[in-house]
């Protein structure tokens, strides 16, 4: 049996920022989970047109923080920002708390692996074929310039009568080096045959490193000759 864990969480506190940055006592821990939850949720379905693959939390004393990547940030911002305004109002309601949103473009979404299940699964729902929406889906992110993706679909392929699995990979994917950026996205199509699950991983290349050679060489300390011992 193959051992598999998500590569987003794999590289969660060391080679990637939390989605979530806050503290609370053991008390209200729970409580601001769940609302996190709530929020990512709601934010998902009510706004999935606009392709938001991410949605980061921050919380101070007074408000939260809700920072929303999204390729098609015009569709949220609307005329002169007044649909911000009414994001902000529809999540203070739904948690109580005083919230700041902030929206940030998503230049490359070709390279976002939720985005890209998300459009495998609407050509899925639209009758198209799976093993022409996989070609297209290695193609397009290809050429965006990743470094290699890798596609599994699992169901009811095609109206089959009894369920399988297929997958496709182009390029290099390797998924137990850390200093790889592996993006992973999973989505359902809810196709009249039933539910199609579509897992995708991207490969974006490697986490630029911080480090300087040269300092840090600079920076050790000397190596002091062996002490000699005379009887």
């Amino acid at each position: 049996m193959g051992q598999k864990i998500n590569p987003i969480g794999f590289r969660t506190g060391i080679m990637l920022d939390w989605k979530s940055r806050w503290y609370a006592p053991k008390k209200e821990f729970s409580e601001l989970l769940i609302e996190d939850h709530k929020i990512r949720k709601y934010i998902s379905t009510k706004y999935k047109f606009a392709g938001i693959p991410k949605v980061e939390i921050e919380r101070t004393r007074d408000e939260v923080k809700i920072i929303m990547f999204a390729s098609r940030p015009g569709v949220l911002i609307g005329r002169k920002g007044t649909n911000v305004d009414q994001i902000q109002d529809e999540l203070q309601s739904l948690i109580g708390r005083r919230v700041n949103v902030k929206i940030e473009e998503i230049t490359r979404p070709e390279l976002q692996a939720h985005l890209v299940a998300e459009d495998m699964a609407e050509q899925l729902i639209k009758r198209t074929a799976f093993r022409r929406t996989i070609k297209r889906a290695l193609e397009q992110t290809m050429e965006a310039g990743a470094k290699g993706i890798k596609v599994q679909m699992a169901g009811r392929l095609g109206g089959a009568e009894m369920a399988r699995r297929e997958k496709a990979i182009a390029g290099s994917m390797p998924l137990s080096t850390l200093r790889a950026k592996i993006d992973y996205g999973f989505v359902e199509a809810m196709t009249p045959q039933g539910h199609i699950g579509i897992q995708v991983w991207i490969n974006q290349g490697e986490f630029e490193d911080t480090t300087d050679g040269a300092d840090a060489q600079e920076s050790q300390a000397p190596k002091k000759p062996k002490r000699t011992y005379k009887r």
